[in-house]
């Protein structure tokens, strides 16, 4: 039976897999329905199947997107257990249901139940199966660290375009195919989710996919079953540990990139050899490629540090590449030379190398410069970690080193408190004047997140203002800043939303600050 997947924020997992609108119309998949046996072939089983011959029509996480004839795969998240909604999706018609579960007794006969050893490695499995394996048709390239991973990807997704490839891009922005784009609302999509776009790609003559590998999805087995022609490690500094709960398991999560997602090791590993967890890294590929400002088969040491962009020569084992790139700063060296080497990797010619990173205007949110005739530069970023934030300062002296350096930025939160002071203090030792306002506040008290920041900001010298409204805040900085001036406007980036303790409202740092600046005089 062909059908589209309909695919949903799914209540087994809220918070924990990817929230995702019904497909744009023309990316309807031809699928067909197949043998539970077929689906979940590979799969690990507690005890052997029955009905093995049941059709089933597509698998599914979600049950409120459960159709007559699917199998609704009860997943455990963060937050709750898919097995709560066994009977939702029963309800609505689930001819098969796979569990980590035994069988209830008191579950309707007419549904089948496959009870396996782990759920999310098995939607993973079923997933390739039902859309035909499109992972192996094409080269995958999976990038994982810290920071850096979207701005790296936008990269070498401009290089295989340069190279006259086709390719699917997947991040923390957003997710696109040849056949169409869709917003991100995780950094890497669910499995079932990722193989319907791979599918996509496969079905339009595409040969390639590049995809930030997120500690999270790592963890989750969001890749399980994705041999990756190359894995790029970027950096390491401290994240998400409110999920991980220690340093070492956070290593340990993008450390599977390289060691195995279910097909053996990356065939190839490019890792940062300027970085201590990425000499940790080296050997684990099958073949390793390291890049930095100090060592490895793919450096540069003469570099050209401008308001208007980059200018150096990179040595790699093809031969040198000439760099011209309208990004700014020094952590974007580094982000080329990840590109540069996941390039490399692919065979992918250095003048199509070059080609590409001279194309690449700007990333979304990433030093994303708002103009409205104002004689100060006015820049929004998405970093929301102390080793970003330090970095975004850094590359704003670059820029300015006769001006001041205005920095705003906030907290998420529900995220990692001890990341705040740190974040505060970074954000006072590298500016001249911090607004601390309000990022995603999510569930919490945004006056008690601010709180945990101005620790570290107190800490030292910088002069400051706190203003929990963000867009007022914004206001503020803006009206502080002179000519020859910049003003940093961080942690939110390319979102155009905030996270509100009972809604979500529409809110984008760039359009605020444009309208801002407007209000203050500057601009049309």
């Amino acid at each position: 039976m062909a059908r589209a997947l309909r695919t949903a924020d799914s209540n087994a997992a809220r918070g924990a897999v990817l929230q995702l609108s019904d497909p744009p119309r023309g990316t309807i998949l031809d699928v067909r329905s197949m043998k539970l046996s077929q689906l979940l072939e590979g799969c690990e089983l507690k005890r052997p199947l029955l009905n093995r011959e049941r059709e089933i029509a597509a698998p599914s996480y979600d049950s409120r997107s459960v159709a007559p004839g699917d199998a609704f795969f009860a997943i455990r998240g963060e937050v709750t257990d898919g097995n709560r909604f066994v009977s939702s999706a029963v309800g609505r018609g689930a001819s098969a249901i796979v569990s980590e579960m035994a069988r209830p007794a008191d579950l309707t006969a007419r549904v089948a139940w496959a009870e396996v050893a782990d759920a999310r490695k098995s939607l993973a499995v079923a997933a390739a199966n039902y859309f035909g394996n499109p992972a192996g048709a094409l080269q995958l390239v999976g990038i994982t660290g810290t920071n850096g991973k979207t701005t790296t990807s936008y990269l070498l997704d401009s290089i295989l375009r340069a190279a006259g490839r086709s390719s699917g891009l997947f991040g923390t922005i957003a997710y696109r195919t040849p056949r169409a784009t869709v917003a991100a609302t995780t950094t890497t999509p669910e499995s079932l989710d990722l193989q319907r776009f791979f599918s996509e790609i496969v079905r339009a003559g595409g040969t390639h996919a590049v995809l930030e590998a997120s500690s999270h999805a790592l963890a989750m087995d969001r890749l399980w079953g994705c041999e990756f022609a190359v894995a790029v490690f970027t950096n390491l500094t401290r994240d998400h540990l409110d999920f991980h709960k220690t340093f070492d398991a956070y290593f340990a999560a993008k450390r599977l990139l390289f060691e195995s997602t279910g097909k053996g090791p990356a065939r190839v590993g490019v890792v940062n050899a300027d970085d201590e967890y990425g000499a940790r890294l080296d050997g684990i590929a099958a073949r390793t490629l390291r890049y930095g400002l100090r060592s490895g088969e793919i450096t540069t040491r003469k570099i050209a540090l401008g308001g208007d962009g980059l200018d150096f020569d990179v040595e790699t084992p093809s031969g040198p590449i000439p760099v011209r790139s309208r990004l700014v700063g020094r952590t974007n060296v580094y982000n080329i030379l990840a590109a540069i080497g996941a390039a490399t990797a692919l065979e992918i010619e250095p003048a199509a190398i070059a080609s590409g990173i001279a194309q690449l205007d700007s990333v979304p949110g990433r030093f994303e410069r708002v103009a409205a005739g104002q004689p100060f530069l006015v820049v929004v970023d998405y970093a929301h970690t102390d080793d970003a934030l330090g970095n975004l300062l850094a590359t704003a002296r670059e820029i300015v080193p006769s001006g001041r350096v205005l920095t705003l930025f906030g907290c998420g939160g529900d995220r990692d408190r001890a990341k705040r002071p740190l974040m505060g203090e970074a954000a006072g030792r590298g500016s001249d004047f911090v607004v601390l306002t309000s990022d995603n506040p999510r569930s919490e008290d945004p006056l008690l997140i601010i709180n945990d920041a101005l620790v570290g900001l107190q800490r030292t010298r910088a002069e400051y203002l706190v203003e929990p409204d963000r867009e007022r805040a914004i206001h503020l900085v803006l009206e502080k800043a002179r000519a020859g001036d910049i003003v940093l406007i961080a942690g939110k980036g390319h979102e155009n939303y905030q996270v509100l303790s009972d809604r979500t409202i529409k809110f984008d740092d760039r359009e605020v600050a444009r309208r801002c600046l407007v209000q203050i005089g500057y601009g049309a």
